[in-house]
């Protein structure tokens, strides 16, 4: 459904152009990953300029991923009918658009609806550009290290988003964590325009638009029941009420999808164990990794009184480690499978985790470094491998929509792991707050510690082997 490619003839582009491809729409997926993580670090500096508490915050992080989230799957099969170029650059577009109207926002409810647009952009970028990668690399191996490299890119924009966004804010206030979106775009406008080849499905889908409607529907719920609920109460007629249309809108959804004949998801790739598990693991490495990012962000600048730049800077070594991880995982996973990328992902973040559990005002700086750092390692383990099980073992015209589902999971793990973040922590005082992070560290261990039940599933052959 999204790259159909996977079955096309060998693309005729020279290996200089087939990597200034990868190199082109790797510049736009760092401003998707970026924006996930951007705004984490400046949330106290907009709660203090829109004077909003956490909760309203938690939406203007989660109003972008839930969106994005529930439109990957519907965009890339958009892209297969009208051309991936084509729909490449009005994503872009639209993404710089909402990028200024975030930027210019003046309350909470501009904010989250301008995020929501980002988000629709965004949606029209990943697994888009992604699409286009592997359309320009049709050999197994090659495409395994351009995966490698992708997830490097990802990794970096991701866990840089905070470094960028405490260093903006120091300089120029929270809007500018927006504003510099502009030229980023608009120099990733004319490079698409100049280097990337336009493409198509070779079999286009119809748009599913009832499975479409009730997958933002049971998105849109789900992760507003987890950022409401400990305001209204899990058991208030509100939350009640929430739960049974939540419940019925993913029957609706699985009803809808069993019955047409181009569904906006294939669920008979839920019966495949190595896609479940890396669907999953692709959503607990995302909630790991948004946990981690905002309950640092709340405990250094509410418990500790540090300023955004410092603790942006804090995440340095998160950064690091994805960025150097990420491409020599991609290399284990095109030399000897998944498997054991996926373990070292899964002992690092474990590790990580671990060392935040008994987080207080007197932690030692070092130890939260080295926590940060472990995270960083094995996010940029995690992603190339967990990419390279959801689509190995699958003919290829089903390998499109199994990597938008693993996308679509990771944008739910980041939606998730911040609303559960949050709501570990809302109402709590400084005072308190460092002890109500703890929970929130021991879930970032516990998704590390599901990365080796994914291992155990995932194949232990390299790339492109029979």
């Amino acid at each position: 459904m999204l790259t159909k490619s996977l079955a096309a003839p060998p693309s005729p582009l020279s290996p200089r152009k087939r990597w200034t491809v990868l190199a082109v729409c790797a510049l736009s997926m760092f401003l998707v990953g970026v924006d996930t993580t951007i705004v984490n670090v400046g949330l106290p500096e907009i709660g203090q300029g829109l004077d909003v508490g956490t909760r309203g915050l938690e939406w203007v992080v989660d109003a972008y991923t839930v969106m994005m989230a529930s439109l990957l799957v519907a965009s890339g099969a958009l892209a297969d009918r009208l051309g991936r170029r084509r729909v490449f650059r009005c994503g872009l577009t639209v993404f710089g658009l909402a990028s200024l109207a975030c930027a210019l926002a003046p309350s909470l409810g501009v904010l989250v609806a301008a995020r929501a647009v980002q988000g629709v952009g965004a949606s029209m970028l990943s697994p888009v550009a992604l699409a286009i990668v592997v359309n320009a690399m049709p050999d197994p191996r090659e495409r395994a290290r351009a995966i490698g490299v992708w997830a490097s890119v990802f990794g970096l924009s991701m866990a840089a988003g905070p470094v960028t966004g405490g260093a903006l804010i120091a300089a120029f206030g929270w809007r500018s964590v927006f504003w510099i979106n502009a030229p980023v775009v608009v120099v990733a406008l004319v490079l698409v325009a100049v280097f990337v080849p336009e493409s198509r499905g070779e079999r286009t889908r119809r748009l599913d638009l009832p499975g479409q409607v009730l997958l933002t529907v049971l998105l849109c719920l789900f992760v507003g029941l987890l950022i409401e609920g400990p305001h209204i109460g899990w058991t208030s007629p509100a939350a009640l009420t929430g739960y049974v249309v939540t419940a019925a809108a993913a029957a609706g959804f699985v009803l809808v999808e069993q019955r047409r004949g181009e569904p906006l998801m294939d669920l008979g790739l839920f019966r495949h164990a190595p896609f479940v598990t890396a669907v999953l693991g692709a959503t607990a490495v995302f909630v790991a990794l948004n946990a981690t990012l905002l309950l640092n962000t709340l405990h250094l600048q509410h418990v500790r009184g540090w300023t955004p730049l410092e603790t942006g800077a804090v995440t340095l070594p998160m950064a690091l480690g994805a960025t150097l991880c990420a491409p020599w995982s991609g290399t284990l996973v095109g030399r000897l499978g998944p498997r054991r990328p996926l373990i070292l992902a899964g002992v690092f973040i474990t590790a990580g985790g671990l060392c935040l559990v008994n987080l207080d005002g007197d932690t030692r700086v070092p130890l939260i470094l080295l926590a940060f750092l472990l995270i960083g390692i094995g996010f940029g383990f995690a992603n190339a491998p967990l990419t390279n099980t959801a689509v190995s073992g699958l003919p290829p015209s089903r390998a499109g929509v199994a990597g938008a589902i693993t996308s679509t999971a990771r944008q739910v793990g980041a939606a998730v792991g911040i609303a559960v973040a949050g709501g570990l922590v809302a109402g709590a005082g400084p005072a308190d707050l460092a002890a109500a992070t703890r929970p929130g560290w021991l879930l970032v261990s516990a998704c590390g510690l599901f990365l080796f039940l994914a291992a155990r599933s995932a194949g232990s052959r390299p790339a492109g082997s029979s």
